[in-house]
């Protein structure tokens, strides 16, 4: 494939600067940035950026589906991933919900056989929200937590599980977070309404990073009549080692609170996902589901008939921009919060980032932050 010289661009460097220079990738990875535009590199293609942005490829770990597909459905992978790189997510977690059971072992092998052939999108590994969860939310199993249940989901799915979704105040949890941190496995706390003491042990323990923050986290029982109980939010915001994320739609929840977020840990510690579902990314119209009902596709995606919310209508690049919208921040701060901070929440040393030895997961952006090119791995999978 030789060297290619992305020229002409404004290159994002996440959390440091936004500003003029090109970018050398040779097989796979980033072999140089360069910030003097006047230096002569060698490179068997060169691609005149049009003095557009350059910035690394978004990253979603929280994400059940996009368009027409799901990830809990055989079949559906290749045409996810192609409409993920339109949308400027060049790496993603599919997120399983109703399938980490012991009568979907099957299933689970089946779609991690077909995750492993997909390259047009870096699928490095599932996000499974749950089973051990406290609250349902939108039908999420309840399980006590159970390690040798957890075991056999993980090997079901070929140790392709990069994070799991827990509650502080599912009982017997703890031991579940301490062998997902064990194999490197990243704990999110969500669908929790725990009391400061159950949270704090779940992030002594490991469990770390918080998501789809604010929804499904229900202030707990009043312990006393009058005080306003504080529960796993306050305890989370309180803990510096811990990061949170945010469905980042205007609907899921309100601006101000990823800015409190913001108050509270800094850019570096708030993340952009999607939790998006069937007929995100789509114009605005109504659409089947496998569930047996249309979703009308809006500002989210809400049941036709009921009119409650069916899961989020986002994308990566809608929610980038929202983001700009919304916070008064320098631009590397926000688009960090897509793609260095997700990366290291992760431990994704070598995503995230426009520096040598980085993998060469880019996105040329137009002025409407619609992807003009996307390129995994230093090859072009989307072409405007």
């Amino acid at each position: 494939m030789g060297r290619t010289l992305i020229y002409n661009v404004r290159v994002v460097e996440p959390g440091v600067r936004v500003g003029p220079g090109s970018v050398l990738i040779d097989g796979g990875k980033i072999v140089r940035l360069i910030r003097d535009q006047n230096a002569q590199v060698e490179a068997d293609e060169r691609i005149d950026g049009g003095g557009r942005l350059l910035s690394p490829g978004l990253i979603d770990v929280h994400t059940h589906g996009i368009h027409h597909a799901l990830y809990e459905r055989a079949g559906d992978y290749q045409a996810a991933a192609e409409a993920c790189v339109r949308h400027g997510a060049t790496c993603v977690l599919p997120t399983l919900y109703k399938v980490m059971n012991r009568k979907s072992l099957g299933l689970l092998r089946e779609l991690t056989a077909e995750m492993k052939g997909v390259k047009t999108c870096d699928f490095p590994g599932y996000h499974l929200e749950g089973p051990f969860l406290a609250l349902p939310g939108a039908g999420a199993e309840t399980l006590a937590g159970d390690v040798g249940l957890m075991a056999e989901v993980y090997e079901a799915c070929d140790g392709r599980v990069a994070a799991v979704s827990i509650s502080p105040d599912s009982k017997n949890i703890i031991p579940v977070i301490e062998w997902l941190v064990a194999r490197d496995v990243v704990p999110f706390i969500t669908h929790t309404a725990a009391y400061p003491e159950e949270t704090q042990q779940a992030i002594d323990a490991g469990a770390r990073h918080a998501t789809h923050f604010y929804d499904v986290f229900p202030v707990p029982k009043d312990r006393e009549p009058g005080v306003r109980q504080c529960g796993a939010v306050e305890t989370i915001l309180a803990d510096r080692r811990c990061t949170v994320d945010f469905i980042c739609d205007g609907v899921h929840v309100e601006p101000i609170a990823i800015k409190a977020a913001i108050a509270a840990k800094g850019y570096e510690g708030v993340l952009l996902i999607t939790d998006s579902n069937v007929g995100a990314g789509l114009a605005a119209g109504l659409y089947d589901t496998p569930w047996g009902f249309k979703v009308r596709v809006g500002d989210a995606a809400r049941h036709s008939e009921h009119g409650w919310l069916a899961g989020s209508s986002l994308t990566m690049d809608r929610g980038m921009s929202n983001l700009f919208k919304w916070l008064d921040l320098p631009a590397e701060q926000i688009w960090a919060m897509g793609t260095s901070n997700v990366a290291k929440m992760m431990g994704m040393k070598h995503k995230g980032v426009i520096r040598a030895g980085a993998d060469a997961d880019l996105v040329l952006w137009n002025d409407n932050f619609k992807a003009a090119r996307t390129w995994v791995a230093g090859t072009t999978v989307f072409k405007e």
